[in-house]
């Protein structure tokens, strides 16, 4: 917990952002190894040890956070926005079924930004790229199909 701590502290003052306590437990809830959670969810979690915070406080300190550029706002899927702490180049993949996201292991798949930028007239400020697919538990709870005769 010490080490998150210190973490989130070092990440906030670059930013110049008060670290609050909700602040913090946000950035912790986020921390978790492999998550992208919803506004929702994290207020369901921070609301175990913050039994008083409201809704609109995370909503609008994750947009807070994200606007520091101490976390990304994921436009994944047909669903909510999702949060990510992981700040550095990475793709994501999302099942269609379940609605799981996962990072994609492995880095950047060559430079798109400069493929994008070499064919056509934008200032390129960045991307999101998502990749689409059924995760392993859906796959294997899905029927199999039959092949034809």
């Amino acid at each position: 917990m010490v080490t998150i701590m210190n973490k989130v502290q070092a990440n906030a003052k670059p930013a110049g952002l008060r670290m609050t306590r909700q602040r913090r437990l946000i950035l912790e809830e986020l921390d978790a190894p492999g998550r992208h959670p919803t506004a929702d969810a994290v207020y369901q979690q921070v609301r175990r040890r913050i039994p008083n915070i409201s809704l609109g406080t995370v909503y609008r300190n994750l947009e807070v956070l994200s606007q520091a550029g101490m976390i990304r706002k994921l436009h994944i899927g047909s669903g909510q926005k999702r949060y990510d702490r992981k700040l550095h180049k990475h793709y994501h993949v999302h099942c269609v079924q379940c609605g799981r996201i996962s990072d994609l292991p492995g880095g950047p798949f060559g430079d798109l930004e400069e493929v994008a930028r070499g064919n056509s007239d934008f200032d390129i400020i960045g991307y999101e790229l998502e990749f689409e697919g059924l995760c392993r538990q859906c796959k294997d709870s899905s029927p199999r199909q039959r092949e034809p005769n």
